[in-house]
């Protein structure tokens, strides 16, 4: 089976991208809200955040056929999106795909 390494490389980064707007979300923007009275901060790392959220799920529904990932890794990522922490450990998988 061939893979498409350039495409699986792009789903990682996108990872670490949503991983890192994710912790920016909650140790960034939520004490910004609730202990310094600046709600904007959420309002748009929020945004940004759910913007990179919708794109990795897409990315990992589209990346099906293209790569291809089996139905477990794409379901797997997607439960890794909603997690904390969850992208950076998929895409410790992603990268044991792509070595292989």
């Amino acid at each position: 089976m061939k893979i498409n390494r350039t495409y699986l490389i792009l789903l990682m980064w996108a990872g670490i991208i949503e991983g890192i707007s994710t912790l920016a979300l909650f140790f960034v923007a939520m004490p910004l809200k609730y202990m310094y009275d600046q709600p904007m901060a959420v309002t748009y790392v929020g945004m940004i955040h759910g913007f990179l959220f919708i794109g990795l799920i897409a990315l990992f529904v589209i990346g099906k056929s293209i790569v291809p990932l089996s139905t477990k890794m794409v379901v797997g990522g997607i439960i890794g999106a909603v997690l904390p922490f969850g992208p950076f450990i998929v895409d410790v998988k992603l990268y044991k795909l792509l070595r292989s």
